[in-house]
């Protein structure tokens, strides 16, 4: 986004995400057993969020700890699967991915995943912490720092369709002939991927890709053996005669799109940038 105009934030390039098998509690359960029934909204003493505050101290807290809060609804939620974790990838948790007790929130932003757990509250109002205020919100790119008021944004929770190129880097050189293009889609909320358009002329003409997440068996995003949670691979191949503009670009299964370029969805923060992932690649021709 800085290439369009200057932002604050961390320096993320593209492929900013993982993808693992977290083992652990629901906090849908654990919140049943201190008297919070299921599927509740508010509980009756009035509280609405839930907030996780970590051990881990900043500096934007003053020195106090880290903090993230989600709604009571989705926290009590069975489906939503929010899990106090204690395993990745069949593992205890080490040491910086959160040990000995995350949270975790599928689907949405990381930033609400609250590592090194401490406490768990109960709030009537969504957690007031830096990073949920004056962080990780989407501003329209008429704000700048001059004018922007916090207040008039919610804290980012889902986060939209994206997908990228994995198999070819930026101005990779390929031979001429059959080039196999490979990537993830995913999308926040539990949306899955309907389909990964891949084009090798810049956007001008499209492909569509082959989908899964078991090698070799085909990706249905509404069927029950997927796992709404986790990234859908991709895989397309192509011929690539000369020097190209190779794009990917996914739609979830409530016909989100990506967006064509960064410059419409700028803002001063720098986060979300979801649109079309280019590579450009040169093709090689070996001398005899």
């Amino acid at each position: 986004m800085s290439k369009t105009r200057k932002v604050k934030g961390v320096g993320w390039d593209i492929s900013a995400i993982g993808n693992a098998v977290w083992g652990g509690a629901k906090l849908a359960d654990v919140l049943e057993l201190i008297g919070i029934p299921k599927s509740s909204q508010i509980t009756p003493s009035g509280g609405k969020h839930v907030e996780f505050v970590s051990i881990d101290k900043c500096k934007e807290e003053n020195g106090g700890p880290y903090k993230a809060s989600i709604p009571m609804s989705q926290a009590t939620n069975p489906e939503a699967d929010v899990l106090l974790a204690y395993e990745m990838n069949g593992e205890p948790l080490n040491r910086d991915h959160g040990y000995p007790l995350r949270v975790i929130v599928p689907g949405v932003i990381g930033a609400r995943s609250v590592k090194w757990l401490d406490s768990i509250n109960i709030l009537a109002e969504e957690c007031q912490g830096f990073f949920m205020q004056r962080d990780y919100k989407m501003f329209p790119p008429s704000v700048n720092w001059d004018n922007i008021n916090w207040s008039t944004r919610k804290p980012q929770m889902d986060f939209p369709v994206q997908s990228a190129i994995c198999s070819l880097e930026d101005v990779n050189v390929v031979k001429p002939g059959k080039v196999t293009i490979k990537g993830y889609a995913v999308s926040g909320g539990g949306r899955g991927i309907e389909r990964v358009d891949v084009s090798i002329d810049g956007g001008k003409t499209w492909v569509e890709a082959f989908r899964f997440q078991k090698a070799g068996i085909p990706y249905v995003s509404d069927d029950i053996s997927s796992d709404k949670w986790a990234w859908v691979l991709f895989e397309a191949e192509a011929d690539i005669p000369e020097s190209a503009e190779i794009v990917a670009k996914a739609v979830d299964a409530a016909a989100n799109v990506q967006p064509e370029n960064v410059e419409v969805i700028w803002n001063l923060r720098g986060i979300l940038n979801t649109s079309w992932h280019r590579v450009h690649v040169r093709v090689g021709h070996s001398s005899l």
